[in-house]
C-alpha cells in the first residue's frame, strides 16, 4: 500500500533503525555521569550532536535535541521573546506558519504581547518587503518556515534573515519540512527541526540558537542541553535521528531530482484526468516531494476515504470535513480552494508505478464521490434571456462545504448572463471556496453581506 504522507511523518530510515537498536544496548547510561557506561553515553550523545549540527549547519554547542519539533518551536519563540523583553513584545509571523508557531504566536497574545501577521500571495510566499514593513523598533522577534507544510512553497528565508538584521530583530526558522533536503540558507538566528520528518524516530526534535542571541529559558532551570531542555535525553531515539539525518543528506540530491520528476508528473496529469482541479503552490519554488491539489464539489474526507479504500494513504490541508467547519489557514491566507483538497507527499524510494497506479485511481475516486454529493457535469450551460430571473438567492444554511458550491453551480446556470447568484451560508468555508470557484469558472465574485443569520456571497455571471 503506498504511503504518500511523508510531510506527516516518514517512514522510519532503515539507518535509524539500526543506530536505534545498537544504542539501546550502549546509549542507556546518564551521559552526565564520570563512570565507564556514562562516559560511553557522552560519547554517542556528542557524535549525534556534531553530525546534526554539520547538518543544520551551526556550531555543535549550538544546538540541542528536544522532545519534539514543537517544543523545540515552542522553547525557542519563548526563549528569545523572554531574552529581548527590554526590546519589545512584538513577534512577526507569516500567515502560513505550521499550528506549532501560531500557537506560540497566541500564547505571546494572551499574556499581553503584540503579533503581526505577514500576508502571503496566492502561491504561498511571503516577500522580504512584506516583513521589512511588519518590523518595528519594539520587535523582538520574526519566525519564518523555510517550506510550507500544506502546499511545499519555499520561501525567501535569506532575503528575510537580511530585512531581519538590519532592523535588529533575530530571524526564528521553522526548518521541519526543508532540513532533509538541504541546509537553510541566510543568516538565520534560531532554528527548529524535527526527527520524524526525515525517518528518524518520533520524539526528537532539534533547537539551534546562534551564539549572540538573546535567549532566556522559561522553564525551571536545567543542566542539560545547556539549559534549554530539560530532563533526560532519550538517547537512542537522538542518536538514530542523527545517523539518519546524515544518511537521508547524503542522498537528498539524488532523490529530489527524482522525486521532482514524479511530483511534476502528478502536477501536469491531475489537470487532465480530473475536472474543476486547482493546483495549488509555486510551481517551481517548491520541495520536490510535494504536491497539493483541491477539487472543486468534493468533500475532503470523503476522498481521502476513497484513496485509502483503493490502496493509496494521502492527507488533506482543507478542514472540510466533518470535524471542523473553518478552512485551512493556509489555503485561506492563499485565497485558493480548499474543498476537496489532498496533499502528495512522496517518500524517499517512491516508484513511477506507483505514481501511476494512483493517477489511475484518482479520476474514479473524484467523479463517484462527485455523484454522491449529487454533482452531475457539465453544470447547466443558461437560459434564454427574458425567460429566467435577473437574480437568485439560494438558502444554504446549515450546508457544509462543498454543498453551498455545488448549489451555486445548479443554480448559476437559471439565471442569464449578466444576473446574478446569491448564496447565503453559515459556513466559513464559503467565504473562500465561493470566490474561488468564480475564478475557475469565469465568473465575477460581488462581494459579501452579513445577514442575520450567516453571510449573503452574490456572484454575477459571465459565461
Amino acid at each position: 500500500m503506498p504511503y504518500f504522507d511523508t510531510a506527516s511523518a516518514a517512514p522510519l530510515h532503515p539507518v535509524a533503525r539500526q543506530a536505534l537498536q545498537a544504542s539501546l544496548d550502549e546509549g542507556w547510561a546518564d551521559p552526565a555521569r564520570l563512570y565507564r557506561e556514562g562516559r560511553r553515553a557522552r560519547l554517542l550523545l556528542d557524535a549525534a550532536r556534531e553530525a546534526a549540527a554539520e547538518a543544520v549547519g551551526c556550531r555543535a554547542d549550538e544546538l540541542v535535541f528536544t522532545p519534539s519539533g514543537t517544543h523545540a518551536v515552542h522553547t525557542g519563540v519563548a526563549g528569545v521573546l523572554a531574552g529581548r523583553r527590554r526590546a519589545g513584545s512584538r513577534l512577526v509571523v507569516s500567515a502560513v506558519e505550521h499550528s506549532s508557531v501560531l500557537h506560540a504566536a497566541q500564547a505571546h497574545e494572551s499574556a499581553g504581547g503584540r503579533v503581526t501577521e505577514v500576508p502571503v500571495d496566492r502561491y504561498g510566499a511571503v516577500t522580504a518587503a512584506g516583513y521589512a514593513e511588519a518590523l518595528s523598533p519594539s520587535t523582538a522577534l520574526a519566525c519564518l518556515q523555510s517550506a510550507n507544510h500544506e502546499v511545499g512553497t519555499v520561501q525567501p528565508v535569506a532575503e528575510v534573515a537580511v530585512v531581519c538584521a538590519e532592523a535588529g530583530v533575530p530571524l526564528l526558522v521553522d526548518a521541519a519540512q526543508s532540513l532533509p533536503w538541504g541546509p537553510v540558507e541566510g543568516a538565520w538566528s534560531v532554528l527548529a527541526a524535527s526527527a520524524h520528518k526525515w525517518g528518524g524516530p518520533p520524539g526528537v526534535g532539534l533547537l539551534a540558537v546562534r551564539k549572540g542571541v538573546r535567549f532566556s529559558p522559561r522553564h525551571p532551570a536545567d543542566e542539560r542541553e545547556s539549559g534549554r531542555s530539560p530532563g533526560f535525553t532519550n538517547l537512542p531515539a537522538i542518536v538514530a535521528a542523527a545517523a539518519s539525518l546524515r544518511a537521508v543528506r547524503a542522498e537528498a540530491d539524488a532523490e529530489a531530482a527524482r522525486l521532482r520528476i514524479l511530483v511534476d508528473r502528478i502536477r501536469r496529469r491531475v489537470v487532465r484526468l480530473v475536472p474543476d482541479v486547482e493546483v495549488v503552490g509555486h510551481p517551481e519554488l517548491r520541495l520536490p516531494h510535494l504536491v497539493t491539489f483541491s477539487c472543486l464539489y468534493v468533500d475532503g474526507e470523503i476522498l481521502l476515504h476513497e484513496l485509502d479504500r483503493a490502496g493509496y494513504s494521502v492527507s488533506s490541508g482543507s478542514s472540510c470535513t466533518s470535524s471542523t467547519l473553518t478552512p485551512s489557514h493556509v489555503l485561506r491566507a492563499m485565497g485558493v480552494l480548499s474543498e476537496g483538497n489532498v496533499r502528495v507527499s512522496l517518500p524517499l524510494g517512491t516508484t513511477a508505478e506507483e505514481v501511476n497506479g494512483f493517477l489511475e485511481v484518482l479520476p474514479g475516486a473524484v467523479s463517484g464521490v462527485r455523484e454522491r454529493l449529487g454533482v452531475t457535469e457539465p453544470v447547466p450551460a443558461g437560459v434564454a434571456a427574458g425567460s429566467a430571473p435577473e437574480s437568485l438567492e439560494l438558502d444554504a444554511l446549515g450546508l457544509r462545504c462543498p454543498q453551498p458550491v455545488i448549489e451555486l453551480a445548479a443554480a448559476i446556470g437559471r439565471v442569464p448572463v449578466g444576473g446574478t447568484v446569491t448564496v447565503v451560508s453559515d459556513d466559513e468555508v464559503a467565504r473562500l471556496d465561493i470566490p474561488a470557484w468564480c475564478g475557475m469558472r469565469g465568473h465575477a465574485y460581488l462581494g459579501e453581506a452579513e445577514r442575520e443569520a450567516g453571510t449573503a456571497y452574490t456572484v454575477r455571471r459571465l459565461v
